[in-house]
């Protein structure tokens, strides 16, 4: 029997009314919510069950929502007493691993990811920076895309999801230049991201301080289940290094196919993702096809996912 990693999504999987048929299922996926709006101070719920698109767009508004929803869709795994050999999640969804793993408690998380949006936000004005998703090259040749267009301005790859598809990030005209420079070299496509701020680049770096202090103020547990962190693809190795590698994840590179290499070399053969849509499923089936992946966002796809692990 392999071992199974529990993997939580990032910015972009969210929707209007996530959750919703997990929670009226399930009372204990409802206090998750209960539970978030206290710690946040806002009817969380609302928000994310009957509001609109553009609210849930707001990066300090998407990044808790995101993490409650996975919480509250882990709830009936949770009580089919299925666990996790590994967690892992992508840029906030990180936050959601360690609650898993016990690292710190639900409503510290959501606390820290509200300030951490708006920190992200703040540190670049809106129309500043930018992302573009690089399809079809390799690590070197994104990386000397972003070497040729550094005259325009800061451009640096910000996530690693998959072979064949990386992000680029930083100010505008260097992103675009990168992007050019790319499709020359033989990209596919470069496909510009809907996002508000140019994220995991050097940009971000005045984020990252305030988070640190912030992060300073939590406290901090030995972690129950192994923790692949973005900043390396490496499990965290106690818990004194957890504020070190979530402070430095803001302003650097998400290592999210160094995080599934690092799963499968330890056995992992079954990837859950937890939280809406099924991006993450899609990188993991393209890292390796011989795993196994499933998720859980509704009833129909919880249902399925129980039916396989049983």
């Amino acid at each position: 029997m392999g071992k199974i990693a529990f993997i939580f999504p990032g910015q972009g999987s969210q929707y209007v009314g996530m959750a919703k048929e997990i929670c009226d299922h399930f009372p204990e996926a409802a206090e998750i919510f209960h539970e978030a709006s206290e710690a946040l101070g806002f009817d969380i719920g609302k928000m994310v069950f009957d509001g609109d698109e553009e609210t849930l767009k707001i990066t300090e508004n998407t990044q808790p929502a995101i993490v409650t929803v996975s919480i509250a869709c882990l709830q009936p795994l949770l009580i089919e007493g299925i666990q996790a050999d590994f967690t892992a999640g992508l840029s906030l969804g990180e936050y959601a691993a360690h609650v898993y793993s016990g690292t710190f408690l639900f409503r510290d998380a959501v606390r820290l990811l509200k300030l951490r949006g708006r920190f992200m936000q703040e540190a670049v004005p809106v129309g500043v920076g930018s992302m573009v998703a690089i399809i079809g090259l390799s690590r070197e040749q994104v990386l000397d895309a972003c070497a040729m267009a550094k005259d325009e301005g800061v451009v640096e790859p910000a996530n690693f999801n998959c072979p064949g598809q990386i992000v680029i990030s930083g100010e505008a005209k260097a992103v675009e230049k990168a992007a050019a420079i790319a499709v020359e070299l033989g990209a596919k496509r470069a496909v510009p991201l809907a996002v508000s701020a140019p994220f995991h680049c050097s940009l971000m770096a005045p984020a990252a301080e305030k988070l640190k202090a912030e992060l300073e103020k939590v406290q901090i547990h030995e972690m129950k289940v192994p923790v692949v962190a973005n900043v390396n693809g490496e499990v965290v190795p106690s818990a004194e290094y957890v504020r070190e590698s979530l402070y430095k994840q803001v302003s650097n590179p998400v290592l999210w196919e160094d995080c599934v290499r690092t799963m499968v070399g330890n056995g992992v053969d079954t990837f859950v993702e937890i939280g809406p849509g099924k991006v993450l499923s899609g990188f993991v089936k393209k890292i390796d096809k011989n795993v196994r992946t499933l998720n859980v966002e509704d009833m129909s796809s919880l249902e399925n996912t129980l039916r396989e692990l049983r």
